[in-house]
């Protein structure tokens, strides 16, 4: 008898362990694209992303080059987020109009945190912002991700959110579903109306900006 069981939990210890270790991959995500980014037709920069989820939350980040509109060449973004999509953390380093600079956030209950390096000087600002507001840099594309991500085809209504235009001044909008195409997606934040497509999944496919003539076309790599 003693035999049998000693046989017994070396197996049990076997089986607790790959089901363990399947449990936890399967809660992981990993996803890249690019994302490209036009302007009036004429393709003036991407960006490079990979998403990531785990059992805490989800990570963007993003490396890309913009020529116009605004030059913008960014080394490394980040945003972190929990489980509710809500924003913890919040990194760039890159250069904007030919300007080096570093900014740190970090986001406890709606409360921001803001370092900025910018010509050799450090700049504090702190904001309180809706807990739930999405981070949107100015002029960086790759953030729209996250209301894709948490909405996908399921708005069935109108709703009122908000936006973080990183690190300056938050601002409310709505989105709604287009009754005959429920994939696709309008956002009206201040005076821009920004129209964005995404597959069955939740996956962004375009997005554009009629007034401005911007139009961005996301491919996911395998």
């Amino acid at each position: 008898m003693l035999k049998k069981y000693s046989f017994l939990f070396p197996c049990l210890f076997l089986l607790f362990f790959f089901l363990f270790v399947f449990t936890t991959r399967s809660q992981e995500e990993y996803e890249r694209g690019v994302i490209a980014v036009y302007f009036m037709e004429e393709q003036v920069g991407y960006e490079e992303y990979s998403w990531q989820s785990d059992e805490t939350g989800y990570l963007l980040s993003v490396k890309g080059r913009l020529t116009k509109l605004v030059a913008i060449e960014i080394e490394s973004l980040t945003i972190s987020l929990d489980k509710s999509f809500i924003p913890l953390q919040y990194h760039f380093k890159g250069s904007i109009s030919g300007v080096e600079q570093e900014i740190s956030s970090s986001i406890i209950d709606g409360r921001v945190e803001n370092v900025i390096h910018a010509l050799e000087q450090e700049q504090r600002i702190t904001s309180k912002i809706r807990k739930d507001a999405f981070l949107l840099p100015s002029a960086v594309f790759s953030p729209y991700i996250v209301i894709t991500k948490k909405f996908g085809c399921n708005l069935q209504k109108p709703i009122g959110l908000s936006a973080y235009i990183i690190p300056q001044i938050e601002i409310p909008f709505t989105l709604e579903p287009v009754e005959i195409f429920p994939c696709s997606l309008i956002m009206q934040l201040g005076t821009k109306l920004i129209e964005l497509e995404t597959d069955y999944e939740g996956n962004l496919v375009t997005l554009q900006i009629p007034s401005q003539n911007i139009r961005i076309v996301h491919r996911i790599v395998e």
